[in-house]
């Protein structure tokens, strides 16, 4: 099956400039940037985590992850401590603070979706999801 260049020319910019709106949108509704709402969602999920472990897990580079927790930390919403049996490891946690900033973000973030795949079908959006995976895979594979 032969697919038109110029179609998936701009499916990719599509898909640009939806990463593009996405971010300051998503900020604009829940107050947090989509990143560090990432951040805070995977530090809900655990009591703590090490720094490169949670770097891995939001796929971001180590400048990037500490720049965004240096910044959570000095809101109050992450706390960091040095590993005291290795310094060259850092274990962060969400603190009391940052957990009540993602509970609260929670009806924001929903809305926001809500919004973003107003009148979509079920079917769509299981279609879309298995069509983005497969994009996804492609990209690694490349």
């Amino acid at each position: 099956m032969t697919h038109s260049i110029p179609d998936q020319e701009h499916i990719l910019f599509l898909l640009k400039e939806l990463s593009n709106q996405m971010g300051p949108k998503f900020e604009r509704n829940t107050q947090i940037s989509l990143s560090r709402y990432e951040l805070l969602h995977q530090l809900y999920q655990v009591d703590e985590i090490k720094q490169s472990s949670l770097q891995k897990v939001v796929n971001i580079d180590h400048a990037a992850i500490t720049r965004h927790l240096k910044q959570l930390e000095s809101e109050g919403m992450v706390s960091r401590r040095r590993n005291p049996s290795d310094n060259r490891e850092t274990f962060v946690q969400l603190t009391h603070e940052g957990r009540e900033r993602i509970v609260t973000c929670q009806s924001d973030k929903l809305s926001f979706i809500k919004q973003m795949f107003h009148d979509f079908s079920e079917e769509e959006l299981r279609s879309l999801v298995t069509m983005l995976i497969r994009v996804q895979a492609n990209i690694k594979e490349y």
